[in-house]
C-alpha cells in the first residue's frame, strides 16, 4: 500500500507537469496522425490501384511506390528523428519540442499507414468492384464510392492501430527533447534516476493507448455491417 500512496503523492506534487505532458503527447499524436493520413491515403490507394491485379495497373509506378514505402518502414524512428533534424528545423524553426516532433512522426508514420490502408482496401470484395465497373463507374467513382466506403471498418481499425503506434513513437522523441510524457520520462526518470516518475509516465502512456484502442474499436464495431 505504501507504494500506491507514494505514487499518489508524487502525482499530486507533479500534477501540472504531468497534465502538460499528456496534453503535449496527445497534441503530437493526433496532429501527426492527421497529416500522416493526408499523405498516406493517396499513397495507399495508389498502391492498390496500380498493382498488377489493380483497377489501373502500372507496373513501374507500383514497384517504385512499393520500394519507397518499404524503405520508409525500415528506418528506425530514433535514427530518422536525428537524420531529418535539418528538415525539421527548416519547417518549424527548431528541432526540439512537441511541434518539431510532429515532422519526424509524420515521416515515420506515413509509409506504415499507407500499408495499413493498402491492406484494408485489398479486403474489399472484388464482386462489389466488378459490379461497379459493369455499371460504367469511373476509376475515381469506384475509389471514392466503393473501395473506401466498403473498407471503412477495416480502415478505422487500422487508424486505431496507427494512432497507438504514433503515440509510442512520440515517447521515443523524449531522448532528443521532443516534449510530452516521453520527455518527462527521460529528463526526470532516466537522467535523474527517479524510478517512480518513470513508472508513472509508463502507466499514463499505457492508459492513453488503452483509451484510444477502446474508442477506436467501439467505433469500428458500430460501423461493421456484419455485426447484428
Amino acid at each position: 500500500m505504501w507504494v500506491i500512496e507514494s505514487l499518489t503523492n508524487l502525482i499530486q506534487e507533479n500534477m501540472s507537469m504531468l497534465i502538460e505532458g499528456i496534453g503535449d503527447t496527445l497534441y503530437m499524436t493526433f496532429v501527426s496522425s492527421f497529416f500522416a493520413y493526408v499523405l498516406a491515403l493517396p499513397l495507399g490507394v495508389a498502391l492498390v490501384v496500380t498493382r498488377e491485379d489493380g483497377l489501373y495497373p502500372i507496373g513501374f509506378v507500383y514497384r517504385f511506390l512499393d520500394i519507397v514505402v518499404n524503405i520508409g518502414r525500415s528506418v528506425p524512428f530514433l535514427i530518422l528523428l536525428v537524420a531529418i533534424q535539418p528538415l525539421t528545423t527548416f519547417l518549424v524553426g527548431k528541432s526540439y519540442g512537441s511541434t518539431a516532433t510532429i515532422v519526424p512522426l509524420v515521416v515515420a508514420a506515413t509509409p506504415f499507414i499507407a500499408r495499413l490502408i493498402e491492406s484494408s482496401l485489398q479486403e474489399v470484395d472484388h464482386g462489389v468492384v466488378e459490379a461497379a465497373q459493369s455499371m460504367g463507374a469511373s476509376l475515381w467513382t469506384i475509389i471514392i464510392k466503393v473501395l473506401i466506403p466498403e473498407a471503412k471498418t477495416s480502415l478505422i481499425v487500422g487508424a486505431t492501430i496507427a494512432v497507438g503506434t504514433i503515440l509510442g513513437y512520440s515517447a521515443m522523441a523524449g531522448f532528443v527533447g521532443g516534449g510530452g510524457l516521453g520527455d518527462i520520462a527521460v529528463r526526470y526518470g532516466y537522467y535523474r534516476y527517479d524510478g517512480e516518475i518513470m513508472l508513472i509516465t509508463v502507466i499514463l502512456m499505457v492508459l492513453l493507448v488503452q483509451v484510444i484502442q477502446a474508442v477506436g474499436m467501439k467505433i469500428a464495431r458500430k460501423t461493421d455491417k456484419r455485426v447484428i
